[in-house]
């Protein structure tokens, strides 16, 4: 499908997304541009992890519209979106503890059949990711988070992603661990892949971001750089500990 390379890779549209009779998602819009890395701040329970899983599929939405490369997908079931690019490192990193790292890395390719390339994308995730070469054949589960999330990394990476919605990546993490986790990142941006990140860490994300929406009770209150929203002086109070 072409598309115009100036035409959103990804579009929310008036987004509302409720469960348990509570919109989580009350009519949000959002753009994303291919090659961007942007990121979503807020509170806890603003509606940002609610946003990702829907646009991954996990989540029903109630209204509104997902464009993706231009075309709805909110009517395509989690695989399907998945087999056209778009995949999710969910919050916690959702990896499978009793299986081993290697093993959990192949899973991500599941939905592929290029076994050449598969092999391909594995050394490439060696390289992105040498912790994660060297504990290949131990169990996931008695790796430590930082290591544990650089597997699920790796692995929504074997799914080839043209976007790549990351949930709290940094979430537990001790500060070198997370600047490593953002240099990994910042290398998957420079490969192409769109990355739209929710996290805690609103400096970080921040400083990382070329753009960012800051959402407040399932809202999007606020829009801009990444270096806009740094110094702007509601942000600064409200998610980076400064006093007003």
């Amino acid at each position: 499908m072409h598309t115009n390379p100036s035409s959103p890779l990804l579009q929310l549209a008036g987004l509302k997304v409720a469960y348990g009779g509570i919109q989580a998602v009350k009519g949000i819009d959002l753009e994303l541009y291919r090659g961007e890395l942007v990121s979503l701040i807020g509170a806890n329970g603003a509606g940002k992890t609610t946003t990702l899983n829907a646009i991954a599929g996990s989540l029903r939405i109630a209204g509104g519209e997902i464009l993706y490369a231009g075309e709805k997908i909110h009517v395509f079931p989690a695989h399907k979106r998945l087999r056209r690019g778009i995949a999710l490192v969910p919050e916690g990193r959702g990896i499978f503890t009793r299986l081993t790292v290697e093993e959990n890395l192949r899973m991500g390719a599941y939905s592929r059949n290029d076994k050449a390339a598969i092999e391909q994308d594995m050394e490439r995730v060696y390289t992105m990711l040498p912790r994660v070469k060297e504990r290949l054949h131990q169990t996931a589960g008695t790796l430590s988070g930082g290591e544990q999330q650089m597997v699920a990394i790796g692995r929504a990476l074997l799914s080839r992603p043209k976007l790549l919605l990351l949930d709290e990546p940094s979430m537990g993490l001790a500060p070198l661990v997370v600047e490593k986790i953002f240099e990994v990142v910042q290398s998957v941006v420079k490969e192409g892949v769109t990355v739209l990140l929710v996290e805690q860490n609103a400096n970080l994300a921040l400083e990382f971001s070329q753009r960012a929406y800051v959402m407040e009770s399932g809202k999007i209150t606020l829009t801009g750089s990444g270096a806009e929203l740094l110094t702007n002086p509601k942000v600064r109070a409200a998610y980076l500990g400064e006093a007003a």
